[in-house]
């Protein structure tokens, strides 16, 4: 990485060189009516609780038709631990805010007119932890799928992120055998989820590699003597191998799991894990009737599941298994007929228990039908639309040891209301408080690798970070990032002679869309100013630039993080870019940069521009600092210039120059507010017509609302017949008065 601390008033002028400018090109005044922003309250209060003074949990109630029972008072319910009646002290109803529309349906509310499928996506909301409806971990189970589970399993997906994903959704798409790479990382953005459900694919090397492999007799012994009976205890040390091979992977899966569910456990709100898997087999026992191996993992991701509040829906991706014999099974002895066909049968049902039981022990639902893949992801969303919590204070003996251990204790909730209810809860918990085994303080590492996984921007210091994909004939694909720094957010020590010396140390990693790190530094940085470097710092905050080439095209995500040493405060942000494969010649567009300038500067530049066409590159007095291509802080009525490139525009056979037209569009909240002209670009003058550079403007209404927009450049090629003749590129900026 190459890197440079710079002023932020400086980086506008490298950020656009380079940028053939055309400022007549486009010049629009959106004047959105403002929108009410809608929001859900988050509380600490709405999690569930295990604690000395308070044991808290969330049962799903419904009625006899599987509707949710929402208006049931204390008095109608009755919790006991471990058979024994409990004084409720907490009881509420929480019902999260179900209001919105699913996002493919913006452009019909708005506009009434029905949804144009060819028009280009809605920009991503960046969601902010009030926010947040819904936070799912659609966990896809690669080490236990075979290559059929895992074609319905992607179609299941698919379908949830195409259909069934709503704003307000926090989500991420894991695979049980992948590292904690950029995919991994819960977000609004279908992009990245896109991205990852490509990397979602049959991995051969599972558990269920080869049908039946753990619990079909070895074939070499049952033609021998070594095996008298299919499931006799005799077995062949290839089935041993087997069934050892298996369990492993089952642990891995529930340790994917565990890694999961120990990110959503600071997340806001109650969340669900979605797993989809080709079945854990829990009840396998050995020569000592034990089953460790597994039952141990289950019964600690089960715990630590229910202290998370975290609800886990289990889905079994297989179809329907032909469990009898076929072409492809070897030739097996009359005499062990029975026996091997019992051991399928035992199998397949007992491949079972473990998802029925994490599913059950945890508040969900199990679903053991691969041709309703997809209603199985439904019935899992419409169970989060509400919930009762309920606590009450425990007794000391609750956390006592019993032998030496602490006791499983049961929970279980009855309604006492005349009529048939469905009562679906945790099963219980380990006499463990929340509070024993908490480390009281974090080490410097942690705090910062905690900012670096989450999916929240901290913001004890504010950070900005842009990061643009461009392509260069010579060098290649590289993504350039910009990461702002509130230098007003560090501490400043007074040295000697006029010095202000901060001290941080600073973390950023590229994750590849495969979960290995690209690039990645971690420095401590002393930064001394003083005189008007040090009160422009203050003013205009600092620009930190990183520089990553990048060999293949894909899914690419940066996460920063920053810690000021001396007071402890973190900020964090992340940035999820794809890189486009050039070579395939699709219509492509660059990273885009922007800056806010005055409107009276404009007009200068712009006469200018026209009298000499040797100025275009000129600076403009009239650009406010914090308006600058990492910052983009635009004030109200002030003009977004913007840049960018357009790759692979095909040319007229008879003219050699491209036909494209350039659109801008904005939104807030997810919700188009502006869509200007189409407009001609002008390939004049450009050096590479396969490379264009263009740039343009908009101006702000005057009377726009403070808060967080998203600028958008959609670019057709009327040349292209094909599905990709358009292609968009967006940007976020921010309005302040």
């Amino acid at each position: 990485m190459k890197r440079k601390l710079l002023v932020a008033s400086l980086i506008c002028q490298l950020a656009l060189s380079g940028l053939a400018q055309q400022p007549d090109a486009q010049k629009q005044q959106p004047n959105p009516p403002t929108q009410p922003q809608q929001s859900t309250p988050s509380s600490d209060d709405d999690v569930v609780k295990i604690t000395t003074n308070l044991v808290q949990v969330d049962p799903v109630i419904t009625d006899k038709n599987g509707k949710i029972v929402t208006d049931l008072q204390q008095d109608e319910v009755e919790i006991l631990e471990d058979g024994r009646p409990q004084k409720i002290t907490h009881f509420s109803f929480i019902a999260p805010d179900s209001g919105n529309q699913p996002a493919n349906n913006i452009a019909k509310e708005s506009t009434g007119k029905p949804i144009d499928k060819n028009a280009p996506p809605v920009p991503p909301v960046r969601l902010r932890p009030e926010e947040v409806r819904r936070t799912i971990a659609v966990v896809v189970d690669d080490l236990g799928l075979s290559a059929d589970s895992m074609y319905f399993a992607r179609q299941a997906v698919k379908k949830f992120i195409d259909e069934q994903m709503q704003p307000g959704d926090l989500v991420a798409i894991i695979r049980t055998g992948g590292g904690i790479g950029a995919l991994q990382q819960f977000t609004s953005d279908k992009r990245q989820l896109y991205g990852a459900l490509e990397r979602v694919k049959f991995n051969p090397t599972n558990r269920a590699a080869g049908a039946f492999a753990s619990t079909a007799p070895d074939p070499m012994a049952i033609s021998g003597t070594a095996m008298s009976d299919a499931n006799g205890p005799d077995r062949s040390r290839g089935a041993d191998i087997d069934q050892l091979r298996e369990d492993l992977f089952a642990v891995g899966t529930l340790g994917a799991v565990n890694y999961v569910i120990r990110g959503l456990k600071d997340l806001p709100g109650r969340k669900s894990v979605v797993l989809i898997s080709g079945g854990i087999t829990l009840f396998r026992f050995d020569d000592n009737g034990q089953n460790y191996r597994v039952q141990n993992s289950l019964e600690r991701l089960i715990d630590l599941a229910n202290r998370a509040s975290v609800v886990i829906y289990t889905l079994d991706a297989r179809g329907l298994e032909t469990l009898n014999f076929t072409a492809a099974d070897p030739h097996i002895p009359a005499q062990n007929l029975g026996g091997v066909l019992s051991a399928r049968e035992g199998a397949s049902r007992d491949s079972q228990g473990g998802l029925r039981e994490l599913a059950e022990a945890t508040g969900g639902i199990a679903t053991f039908n691969s041709n309703d893949l997809a209603g199985g992801i439904r019935r899992a969303l419409d169970d989060q639309k509400g919930y009762y919590l309920i606590g009450y204070r425990p007794d000391e003996s609750t956390f006592g040891l019993v032998r030496g251990k602490r006791p499983f204790h049961k929970i279980s909730v009855r309604v006492k209301r005349p009529g048939k209810f469905n009562v679906r809860l945790r099963k219980g918990f380990f006499g463990v408080p929340e509070e024993e085994g908490i480390p009281t303080t974090k080490t410097p590492q942690a705090l910062l690798l905690t900012a670096l996984t989450s999916p929240f921007g901290s913001e004890g210091v504010n950070l900005r970070l842009t990061s643009l994909f461009f392509n260069d004939p010579k060098f290649g694909s590289s993504l350039r990032s910009l990461l702002h720094i509130k230098a007003s957010d560090l501490t400043f020590t007074e040295e000697p002679d006029g010095w202000h010396q901060s001290v941080i140390d600073l973390v950023a990693m590229t994750f590849g869309d495969n979960g290995i790190v690209v690039d990645q530094l971690s420095h401590t940085h002393t930064l001394r100013l003083r005189g008007k470097a040090y009160e422009s710092a203050l003013k205009e905050g600092l620009t930190y630039s990183i520089n990553v080439p990048i060999k293949k095209p894909g899914a690419y995500q940066l996460r920063t993080a920053l810690r000021d040493v001396v007071s402890n405060r973190i900020g964090s942000a992340s940035q999820f870019v794809e890189v486009p494969d050039i070579s395939k010649k699709r219509l492509t567009l660059s990273g885009m940069i922007s800056r806010g300038v005055e409107p009276n500067a404009f007009q200068q530049s712009t006469a200018a521009a026209a009298n000499d066409s040797n100025s275009a590159d000129q600076s403009l007095e009239g650009t406010d600092p914090l308006s600058n291509a990492a910052l983009r802080q635009f004030k109200p009525g002030m003009v977004v210039e913007y840049g960018l490139a357009i790759y692979n525009a095909q040319l007229d056979k008879g003219t050699g120059k491209p036909q494209l037209l350039i659109q801008v569009r904005m939104f807030r909240n997810g919700q188009p507010i502006f869509a200007g002209k189409d407009l001609p670009v002008d390939a004049t003058n450009q050096p590479d017509l396969k490379r264009l550079t263009v740039s343009g403007a908009v101006q702000l209404g005057s009377q726009m609302e403070p808060g967080e927009y998203v600028l958008q450049v959609v670019v057709t090629d009327l040349l292209r017949k094909d599905k990709y003749r358009m292609a968009n590129q967006w940007i976020d900026f921010e309005i302040v008065k």
